[in-house]
C-alpha cells in the first residue's frame, strides 16, 4: 500500500508540466507506512524540496514539508506540520510566507502545491 502511493506520487512528479529533473529517497517501515524525500527542479530554476511521513490507513499525514525556493535557495513559501505556531487556528499546520511571517492553512497534498506553483510558473511566462 505504501509502495503504491510512492509510485503515485513519483508518477505525478514525472506527469508535471515544467518540472526539469527531481531526485526521490523512499523508506519503507512496513506495508502501510513509510518516508519520501524529494528535490524536485524547474524550468526557471526554482526548486521544491518536500518530506512526507505518511500511514496509508490515514487521511493526514504523519509529518510534511514542502519549501519552494528561488534559485538563490531564498525562501519562496514552506508548508509544514512541525508543532510550533500553536496560536494559529489550523494548528499545527501552517505556511511560511517568508522567513518572518507564517499564517493558517490547511494540510495540502504535493498535486496542490505543484499545481499553485505551476501556475506561478505559467504566469511568468505569459
Amino acid at each position: 500500500m505504501i509502495e503504491a502511493y510512492f509510485e503515485h506520487i513519483e508518477k505525478m512528479i514525472q506527469d508535471f508540466p515544467y518540472v526539469w529533473s527531481y531526485t526521490l529517497s523512499k523508506k519503507v517501515y512496513n506495508a502501510k507506512q513509510g518516508f519520501i524525500r524529494g528535490v524536485i527542479q524547474f524550468e526557471d530554476d526554482t526548486q521544491l524540496e518536500f518530506v512526507e511521513v505518511k500511514d496509508t490507513d490515514m487521511v493526514e499525514k504523519i509529518k510534511y514539508r514542502y519549501q519552494y525556493m528561488n534559485k538563490d535557495h531564498a525562501l519562496i513559501f514552506r508548508y509544514d506540520n512541525a508543532p510550533h505556531h500553536s496560536h494559529l487556528q489550523t494548528f499545527p499546520h501552517h505556511k511560511h510566507v517568508n522567513e518572518d511571517h507564517v499564517k493558517e492553512s490547511r494540510e495540502l497534498t504535493l498535486d496542490e502545491v505543484l499545481l499553485g506553483i505551476a501556475q506561478k510558473i505559467h504566469l511568468q511566462k505569459a
